[in-house]
């Protein structure tokens, strides 16, 4: 690893959105907009556009690995954000390369379905997810379904749902609020439980906006932040990029604007 490495190198363990406005390509431009240089580790790729996603390809266990190898012994990694991974097989070459990165702060977003509807993670997988990857994660992100899917508490409101993920073995929680009608982001690490807002948009495009959320949070991570300013720091990105969001990119609901294009 480089030794005259100035600037924080945060790592999207994700996959690809073809049509520019989540996954990877979302990452990148919100670990742009947050000051950190960002690097890619793919696990799949996703035909997809601003309608829907069309066809899902995974990448191998193997390639996945390589990857986190490849970028972990030259420029080092000082944060990681975690967003699909979309089976058994990639949960696992996940776990492994998170082996190959010592103790560095990981944020898990974890992605299930799309904004368009569309399965991302295989339902037999969601145990593994829960398992293998979650107990690794400083901080989670879920979306309130995500968490309801997580927990199996079908009715429950964000304070719970954050207790009883934080249990399960993460040490902070910060449930969204996006599909809720208060739109207050829930953040839980055990002792404190903290409601987090920030302006809302209503009617504006939120595509992307779950993936910029929690990779500006593993950019507040890497530049020294604790949990619950660098999730304060990441709602207010999210805000911003949501508010901006790119009406006209297709004819589907158009990506959020993290770099204020």
């Amino acid at each position: 690893m480089s030794e005259e490495r100035q600037i924080p190198a945060v790592l999207s363990i994700a996959g690809s959105d073809s049509g520019g406005g989540a996954g990877i390509q979302a990452d990148l431009k919100a670990f742009a907009a947050c000051g950190v240089h960002g690097m890619t580790a793919i696990t799949a790729i996703t035909a997809q556009n601003t309608v829907g996603v069309d066809l899902i390809e995974a990448i191998s266990p193997e390639m996945i690995i390589a990857q986190i190898k490849a970028v972990a012994g030259d420029i080092g990694v000082d944060a990681v954000k975690i967003g699909m991974l979309g089976d058994r097989p990639t949960i696992e070459a996940v776990a492994s390369g998170l082996d190959l990165l010592g103790d560095v702060p990981v944020v898990l977003d974890p992605v299930m379905v799309s904004e368009s509807g569309a399965n991302l993670l295989a339902v037999e997988a969601r145990e593994a997810l829960v398992t293998r990857i979650l107990p690794r994660a400083t901080v989670t992100t879920p979306n309130i379904p995500e968490a309801r899917a997580i927990t199996g508490l079908a009715e429950a409101g964000q304070p719970e749902l954050a207790e009883v993920i934080v249990g399960l073995g993460v040490k902070a929680a910060v449930v969204t609020g996006g599909h809720s009608d208060e739109y207050v982001d829930f953040f839980f690490d055990g002792e404190r439980g903290v409601e987090i807002t920030g302006e809302v948009h209503p009617g504006r495009s939120a595509h992307g906006s779950g993936c910029t959320h929690s990779s500006a949070l593993a950019a507040g991570l890497a530049l020294g932040l604790g949990p619950l300013e660098a999730a304060r720091k990441a709602r207010e990105l999210a805000s911003r990029a949501v508010a901006g969001s790119l009406d006209g990119i297709g004819s589907g609901p158009g990506p959020v604007n993290a770099l204020g294009l």
